[in-house]
This record gives C-alpha cells, sequence and structure tokens, in this order.
C-alpha cells in the first residue's frame, strides 16, 4: 500500500519531521509513503525518503495565478499515478486544492489533516478562510494532531487523532551531552532561554524578544538560543540590534542536532500566536525542559505536568519575572524519562496510524 503525503516541502521542520518519524518507524514492508510537495527543489529530507523506497514529486507551486497550471500538472499525475488510493494531505486549508484534484480523479480515500489552531494572516488569508470552508467537501476523511485543531479545520465532524509523536531515546537528557553542548556554545553558568521554531509570524518572536529582554535587565547572564530559518529573520536581526542584544541573543540557523542543543537549554518558551500541537514542545519535554507556552498554545501539549501556560494579554516584564522567579534556579535531571509511556513516544504511537491506514485500506 502506497500513502500519497501532501505537504509543501520537507524541510526540517515540525510537520515535516513528525511525518519522518513514523515513516521511519511504520512497517515499510506493507506501507510506503511518497511525498508531493509544492516546491521545486530538494528539501533536507528528500534524500532520506528515497533511501527508504519512498517517491518525490514536485508539484507547482500554490500561487493563485498558478491554479490552473496546478490543476492541469495534478489531473496529469493522477491519471499516470493510478496506484494511489490513499491520499493524505497536511497543508491544513490549503488541502482543499490538492484534495479537489483527488476528488476529480476519484482517489477512494481523501484525508484531510488540521495541524492548526488558526490560519497566518499572508497575502492568501481570504482564500484560506474560504478554502476551510469548503475542505470537507473534496476531503472524505479527518484526522488532526489533537481536539483543538481538529475542532477548528472540521467543525463537529468526526476526526482521528494521530499523535505529533517524536523518537524520544534521541531526546532524553543526559548530562554529558549537555555539559559538551554548553562548552560548544560557549556557556558555563549562563540561564539559557531556548526557542525552535520557523521565524515567522505565528511564533511571535517578537514578543519573545521582549521577555528575552526584560528577563536580561533582571539577570545579566540570560542568554537567548534561536533554532530555525524564516522570512522574519532579518527583521528579528535588526528588532535584536535595536534592543543592543547582538552579544546573548544567538540566530543558529536550520539545525539537525536539535536534540542536543536542548540539553543546553534550561527552560523552553513559546509565546505563539497559534499552535496545533507543536512538536518542539514535544520534544522539549521529552529532553526534561520546563516550558512556558502562550495560552494560545493548546493544553494538550501538557503530557509531562512540566508546562505553563501564560496569557499574551500579560505584558513582557511579568512573562520575564515569572520564568526567572520559577525557573531560574531549575537544575536540570533525566526525570524525561519518566514520560516514555506516552503516546508522544513514537514507540507507542506509530502502530496508530498502520491501523487506520489498514483499516482504510480493507474498505476500498
Amino acid at each position: 500500500m502506497r500513502i500519497l503525503q501532501v505537504v509543501n516541502d520537507m524541510h526540517r521542520a515540525g510537520l515535516e519531521t513528525m511525518l519522518m518519524n513514523y515513516y521511519r518507524n511504520i512497517d515499510r514492508t506493507t506501507i510506503q509513503f511518497d511525498f508531493l510537495t509544492h516546491r521545486p527543489y530538494k528539501s533536507d529530507y528528500d534524500d532520506e525518503i528515497l533511501s527508504l523506497g519512498g517517491r518525490m514529486y514536485y508539484a507547482p507551486r500554490l500561487y493563485p495565478q498558478n491554479y490552473i497550471q496546478y490543476f492541469r500538472w495534478m489531473d496529469k499525475f493522477f491519471e499516470e499515478h493510478l496506484e494511489y488510493q490513499i491520499m493524505h494531505s497536511h497543508i491544513d486549508s490549503m488541502s482543499y486544492l490538492p484534495l479537489l484534484a483527488a476528488k476529480r480523479a476519484n482517489v477512494p480515500v481523501r484525508i484531510a489533516h488540521s495541524h492548526n489552531t488558526s490560519i497566518d494572516r499572508d497575502l492568501k488569508y481570504p482564500l484560506k478562510q474560504l478554502f476551510r470552508t469548503r475542505i470537507t467537501k473534496v476531503a472524505n476523511e479527518y484526522c488532526a494532531c489533537g481536539e483543538e485543531a481538529g475542532k477548528f479545520l472540521f467543525g463537529n465532524r468526526d476526526f482521528k487523532v494521530i499523535p505529533n509523536a517524536i523518537e524520544t531515546e534521541r531526546f532524553i537528557y543526559k548530562e554529558e551531552v549537555r555539559k559538551r553542548v554548553r562548552k560548544e556554545l560557549r556557556f558555563t553558568d549562563e540561564f539559557v532561554v531556548g526557542h525552535v521554531g520557523r521565524l515567522s509570524y505565528q511564533k511571535n518572536h517578537e514578543f519573545l524578544l521582549e521577555i528575552f529582554a526584560q528577563l536580561y535587565t533582571i539577570y545579566s547572564g540570560a542568554r537567548l538560543l534561536l533554532v530555525g530559518i524564516g522570512e522574519k529573520e532579518q527583521e528579528l536581526r535588526n528588532k535584536v540590534q535595536k534592543l543592543g542584544l547582538e552579544d546573548v541573543v544567538i540566530f543558529l540557523g536550520n539545525r539537525n542536532d536539535v536534540n542536543e542543543l536542548y540539553q543546553a537549554m534550561d527552560v523552553f518558551v513559546m509565546p505563539s500566536f497559534f499552535e496545533g500541537i507543536p512538536v518542539t514542545g514535544i520534544e522539549a519535554q521529552f529532553s526534561g525542559l520546563t516550558c512556558v507556552f502562550s495560552d494560545r498554545v493548546p493544553q494538550e501539549v501538557d503530557f509531562s505536568g512540566n508546562c505553563e501556560f501564560l496569557s499574551l494579554k500579560t505584558d513582557a516584564k511579568s512573562w520575564a519575572q515569572r520564568i526567572w522567579q520559577e525557573y531560574g534556579s531549575n537544575k536540570r535531571s533525566e526525570k524525561s524519562r519518566s514520560v516514555q509511556g506516552s503516546n508522544y513516544n513514537i514507540q507507542n504511537a506509530h502502530g496508530i496510524l498502520e491501523d487506520y491506514y489498514k483499516t482504510l485500506g480493507s474498505q476500498i
């Protein structure tokens, strides 16, 4: 059984990493993943996908001016690839377009998967809102990373929750790794605030920088690690310079050793405007980190009891004071092993997706 996974690209980000966690751990003798992306270039995970027996396809970008070309390309694609009986689309409301193409091609199982609880307010925002209202007209199966994300995209319809599971052993806290990574980053006894995520509107980095600026006035040994890339990077660098924090805010870019970078942190902070179930929040908890999220992040993410949710209506100074008072003296430990039984552990979760696909396949 070959499942066509539909994404924007397969760069090293939350959704994409989650898909790879499942792909590496499913029984690939019975289920194979192939990936249809919407970028005209190779991404971080493409070579690994090919090595695992998967296929890569590169569709035209989902710009409104491309829609006629897009549907011509998709029509031809499905004419040439009759083997795909199940399509699983992960691009939230924009899934309407590939799922519409699949419906026109009579693909019998068309899964829409919700990974968020809101929509980016970019130039395509009005179209995304329209597609959100129509997605149930083209999909006939519904999945979500959590309850809030499912209700956001599908309303009162039933949906299947597929946990944003990770390969936990890579993230379990190890004191020797912490010492090595902090030495590489030239940290000694600094208090390190960490954030992993795309440098985009959704993640609310501007407010994160304001929080950190207030924290730095409380304790000059504070440091901020930002892991990720994105369209707002230069704007954020400019703000760091304006705040005079160039020496204490570290932009690390896209990294393939994020699991080790968590070990160097003392607290994980994510003041997002919206999230589904952030994969990085799952990773941070398995790393034994205390996580401070905004109240816009679904509380379903807290499976460890080691999370706090603060209101975005609260000012940056109050966030900073809370972080320092509650977590400034925290000592990292190997408490992360206590959450190994969670469904966010891929060893527990991969069977959920396998069984789901097998059930759908048996009904075709």
